[in-house]
């Protein structure tokens, strides 16, 4: 049977007006900023000061990824049409997709199949020019820094030790190392410098953790770009760079609103990665969203244990939002490979292979329901290689387990393939809550990162090198030892390990470096491999994409 592709579902669909949408969470026009026919802007501050509504707070979550796919974005997406079919007045909010992703391995990000949301060929690619301006003044900070070093270096910044990046919202390896101001001394002072892709700037962060622009340039104003001769940070405010920062990011911190192929009302703005930053749509989109609907659908990236662990140890700390229900998605395919079967024997029904994967799905389950004290219900999502007995053994082994689970059909079946789901996430979201955080503010850094490696990841310790060691020492000197932590990790396994599958044990986490985000608020402890600028596959989506003489585009996803 052959099967439409996201963009040609996509591009069948009639949407409705924006403003239609916009009618049914009842902003008023005044508030709305019109992109074109469907998309548009939302001047977010006036309904957030005079609504005192706060709807249910619903997160969804995934169990480790593989290269097979999850579909956490399509069930959210499906979670959210379905909860609208049942009578409720819901949004859905959404990161914002990369155009490294876009055109790198993963391809479009705005769903899949009958979920998704729409136009998705412009929220896959500039959209309303959001990451361009977080891009903008990234870049723009790093020219003045090195402008005022050429300048005569007022502020004694020692060039060897500057830590701000240069930045592009595209995955080029050849950018992560660079010397430049060659040339001689009117083209700069030669140094080492590198690009990270934009999704990973300190500015991508800090524009989904502010509250509004005084928020922003706060934040923004404590940015340590590097540290002078004698040792001390310098930041962005000494710079004098954050009025001209705030002034081309004062338009993007408006959040975009979209909707669902099924006319579902969805915010969709911001993009962090979750295995480098915090991996959440903005603060300012899920706050706008629970004032003007009653049940919001939000995600968070990769596994539970990166995107989840970080929306509750860092998000909804710094927000004080309080999920009320989370739902954990998992596939017959991604349970096969964790239970050891290769990419290329995934469509053969194997249910002793989905036995050995089990565990990964549980270990996820543990940590939301033991944790951080939250009410879960897996959503078994289902990929039409599926064969019946996978999709019953899962579910039947979630129940023996007394896991709430049900099987999700919104990629093939809209909002339809959802609803018992979302009567379950509307069951779920009236038990007792009482969230928690992973680790406390008050302990050390090297404490909250042991916290969550043995509490989150199922691990028994963290060692740190000597490099880790000194930074930690130097940042708890500076008071930056009560900020939370933000874990950079691979997000194939819950160790630092990609080829550690399933629910590896006896493990430790390595941490080899350690820095602060100081506008965005936490300490960020790099494991593994981490590239902050991914590189191109062998054959890049790019290669698949085109457009044709009326402007259709084609090959997206």
């Amino acid at each position: 049977m052959k099967y439409l592709s996201d963009i040609e579902i996509a591009q069948k669909v009639e949407m409705l007006p924006i403003m239609e949408v916009a009618s049914k969470l009842d902003i008023s026009e005044e508030y709305v900023e019109q992109y074109g026919k469907y998309k548009a802007k939302i001047n977010y501050l006036p309904i957030l000061k005079k609504s005192s509504k706060n709807g249910k707070l619903i997160l969804v979550t995934a169990m480790t990824p593989t290269p097979a796919g999850e579909g956490k974005t399509t069930t959210t997406i499906g979670l959210a049409d379905a909860l609208s079919k049942i009578g409720k007045k819901t949004v859905v909010a959404l990161r914002e997709p990369s155009l490294g992703p876009v055109f790198g391995v993963k391809g479009g990000a705005a769903g899949g199949g009958y979920a998704q949301v729409v136009p998705m060929e412009d929220i896959n690619l500039h959209f309303t020019g959001d990451f361009h301006a977080i891009g903008a003044a990234n870049n723009l900070l790093a020219a003045m820094i090195d402008n005022h070093i050429h300048q005569g270096n007022e502020l004694n910044i020692n060039p060897e030790n500057i830590t701000w990046k240069r930045c592009v919202d595209m995955n080029d390896r050849q950018l992560r190392v660079i010397t430049d101001g060659l040339g001689g001394r009117v083209n700069g002072l030669p140094r080492t410098d590198g690009y990270d892709i934009t999704v990973a700037s300190e500015i991508m962060a800090i524009f989904c953790l502010a509250s509004d622009i005084n928020d922003l340039k706060d934040r923004l104003s404590r940015i340590i770009i590097g540290y002078n001769y004698d040792g001390k940070p310098v930041t962005a405010g000494d710079l004098k760079a954050v009025g001209a920062m705030a002034a081309l990011l004062k338009d993007a911190l408006k959040p975009n609103l979209v909707q669902t192929l099924e006319g579902t009302p969805a915010f969709v703005h911001g993009g962090p990665f979750a295995n480098i930053a915090h991996g959440c749509n903005s603060a300012i989109a899920t706050n706008l969203a629970l004032k003007l609907g009653d049940y919001v659908v939000t995600e968070a990236g990769f596994g539970a244990d990166l995107g989840a662990e970080k929306f509750l140890d860092i998000k909804c700390r710094y927000t004080n939002l309080k999920p009320s229900a989370v739902v954990m998605v998992a596939t017959v395919r991604a349970l096969k490979m964790h239970g050891g079967l290769a990419k290329d024997k995934l469509n053969e029904e194997n249910l002793e292979a989905l036995e050995k994967g089990i565990p990964n799905l549980l270990r996820h389950i543990n940590n939301i329901v033991n944790v951080y004290k939250l009410p879960c219900v897996v959503a078994v999502n289902q990929f039409p290689t599926d064969t019946k007995k996978e999709t019953e053994f899962v579910i039947e082994k979630c129940k023996e387990l007394g896991v709430n689970v049900k099987l999700s059909t919104v990629w093939a079946n809209g909002g339809n393939g959802g609803i018992d789901l979302a009567e379950e996430v509307v069951a779920l979201c009236e038990k007792q809550n009482d969230f928690t955080f992973s680790y406390s503010l008050d302990c050390s850094i090297e404490q909250k990162l042991t916290d969550i490696a043995i509490k989150v990841y199922g691990g028994n310790g963290v060692i740190f090198t000597d490099e880790a060691k000194e930074q930690i020492a130097t940042l708890t000197a500076l008071g930056y030892d009560n900020l939370p932590v933000c874990v950079a990790k691979t997000q194939y396994s819950f160790s630092d390990d990609p080829t550690k599958l399933g629910a590896p044990s006896d493990f430790m986490i390595t941490v080899k470096r350690v820095k602060v985000s100081a506008g965005a608020g936490f300490i960020v402890a790099l494991t593994g491999d981490i590239m902050t600028m991914p590189g191109l596959p062998k054959v890049p989506a790019a290669e698949k994409i085109d457009v044709d003489e009326n402007g259709k585009i084609t090959g997206l996803f």
